[in-house]
């Protein structure tokens, strides 16, 4: 893939038609480096105030969770066996542990993830085989190797597949598609519920832009929803 928003095109499959909707965007020409002190110090202040206002409530109780929660349902997941990634960073957290450091790209979209409470995918658009990217679900026998060398088993898991096969998952990116401080091309995915309010969406992706240049700088290309247009939107 070239980076660019004008040749991909991301494509819900037909298991996953109707239940789902996604927000993407390329980010061309970035400058990663491994620490933003400026990005960690909205980080934190992001922390205290979520262990300020949480404190001890239990997930199941937190209803800024349920937009991540019902993406998963309406794919027929059961998000307590494995969680949006937007839930496991908020649990981690309010566990009193501080989010993973790793390198000012992925920084920004755990940092956006945990602000607007949906799982977001970011991918090194370089390494992406081909120019359309399918969210379906997982075939039996998909899998791949996840950040920490761990399988990723996709069977009945909502997953993103380039030409390669799978590469992203809400819970869990592979290593094949991972960002590194030498990728200078993004590939950055909201996955969200079908549901979800346009307007919301809207707001939730032009502050992952603004996040991502502010911290990696680059140009962002937007790249339709085919879930939106169908609605008209």
């Amino acid at each position: 893939m070239s980076g660019s928003a004008a040749t991909m095109k991301i494509v819900i499959g037909e298991s996953l038609a109707g239940k789902i909707a996604v927000a993407a965007f390329a980010q061309r020409g970035v400058a990663i480096s491994r620490f933003s002190p400026a990005l960690w110090s909205r980080i934190g202040a992001l922390t205290e105030e979520y262990r300020t206002r949480f404190g001890d409530t239990p997930p199941g109780g937190i209803e800024a969770l349920a937009a991540g929660r019902n993406l998963y349902k309406a794919a027929g997941v059961d998000p307590t066996r494995r969680r949006p990634a937007s839930e496991a960073l908020l649990r981690r957290i309010l566990q009193g542990k501080d989010l993973y450091r790793i390198n000012s790209a992925v920084d920004c979209c755990n940092f956006c993830s945990l602000r607007y409470m949906l799982p977001m995918g970011l991918y090194d658009a370089e390494k992406i085989e081909g120019d359309r990217c399918e969210i379906r679900l997982g075939l039996a026998g998909e899998s791949y190797e996840g950040h920490g060398k761990e399988l990723v088993t996709l069977h009945g898991q909502i997953a993103a597949a380039d030409g390669a096969g799978p590469f992203g998952h809400p819970s869990s990116d592979s290593t094949r598609t991972a960002v590194s401080v030498s990728t200078r091309n993004l590939l950055w995915i909201v996955f969200a519920p079908y549901g979800i309010q346009p307007g919301e969406l809207e707001t939730c992706v032009k502050s992952c832009i603004a996040t991502v240049t502010e911290h990696c700088g680059g140009t962002a290309d937007r790249i339709p929803d085919p879930a939106l247009e169908a609605r008209g939107i």
